[in-house]
């Protein structure tokens, strides 16, 4: 069992760095670069251009490896294949933000209300479908105290907030180079820790391979970034936290151990809420992290401490959770 898992994070590492080794030409050939902001930090412009989408690998190799092992001892892990599916579908709609963001040669694609539509029409079914297999129940765990609440019918407007909740915050994360795919493969390696202690197939699989899809993206996404993931990365990275939250037995120790996706979602309201009350801005920019850039911290710095914080938080969650 534990080398058919270090098998999948090591496949998912390979192929996610060859594919995009691969992509990574053929989006700058096709001019599908990424547009910067002018109300951005002045030092991003040099980031005109980088390709982007390079989240399609992320879809392309999870439908690769994890299908295959959905039904291998002869089993067919429905729970897994239904996650799968809409971690995809996260990344299609991502992908569809993408493509008219290029199509227009501006940082606007899907309207706010169209992809929140999108997002929890999607959630609503795989709730559903989660339902009828059994997949999940009403309660929820209690960290520190390890016990379990019924939630009741308050659980589905619950795992719904979750669901569409970190599909977007982790979408906020992803504006440095290399945040976004450190912090989500901290946040995995937890749950391959947890899931494994606790015997949930469905979840250690899914957690190592999008582990090594991040590891392997991290190889050209690290500062200086050669490709960005795009929304269809961090869609698709958004819905597989969210899906294993709900999924996993010890699902919320997400609110601690993803506290930075938490942190940027809030410097976000937070700035928003600020101005309209006081027409003051609280952050020099949000999310948070372009606050700290204002500030004088390096997009490496950024990382290293965010990833840092993750790491920290996932041990004592493990330890103590």
């Amino acid at each position: 069992m534990y080398k058919m898992l270090v098998m999948i994070a090591l496949i998912s590492f390979l192929i996610t760095a060859l594919a995009l080794k691969a992509i990574i030409p053929l989006l700058r050939k096709l001019k599908l670069g990424q547009r910067i902001l002018e109300i951005g930090p002045s030092w991003h412009m040099q980031k005109q251009g980088t390709p982007t989408m390079g989240g399609i690998a992320f879809l392309a190799t999870a439908a690769l490896v994890i299908i295959p092992y959905s039904f291998s001892d002869g089993k067919n892990d429905a729970t897994l294949l239904l996650i799968l599916a809409y971690c995809i579908l996260s990344g299609l709609i991502g992908m569809l933000d993408d493509s008219r963001k290029l199509m227009k040669k501006q940082n606007e694609g899907l309207s706010a209300f169209s992809k929140f539509m999108l997002q929890l029409t999607l959630g609503c079914l795989f709730l559903i479908l989660l339902r009828a297999n059994g997949s999940i129940d009403t309660s929820v765990y209690i960290p520190f105290l390890r016990a379990r609440l019924d939630m009741g019918l308050l659980y589905y407007p619950f795992a719904l907030l979750m669901l569409t909740g970190f599909s977007n915050a982790v979408n906020l994360t992803d504006g440095l180079d290399g945040l976004c795919g450190s912090v989500t493969a901290l946040v995995m390696l937890f749950f391959s820790a947890v899931s494994l202690s606790l015997d949930e197939r469905s979840v250690s699989l899914l957690s190592l391979s999008v582990l090594g899809i991040c590891l392997g993206f991290l190889i050209y996404n690290l500062h200086p970034a050669r490709v960005f993931m795009g929304d269809t990365g961090s869609l698709f990275l958004g819905a597989t936290v969210g899906a294993v939250s709900l999924v996993s037995s010890k699902g919320t120790l997400v609110l601690l151990v993803g506290i930075i996706y938490l942190i940027e979602t809030a410097s976000v309201v937070i700035q928003v809420i600020g101005y309209k009350l006081t027409k003051k801005r609280i952050f020099l920019m949000a999310p948070i992290h372009h606050h700290l850039e204002r500030k004088g911290m390096r997009e490496s710095g950024i990382t290293l401490l965010f990833s840092a914080v993750t790491l920290i938080m996932g041990v004592l969650c493990y330890i103590l959770g």
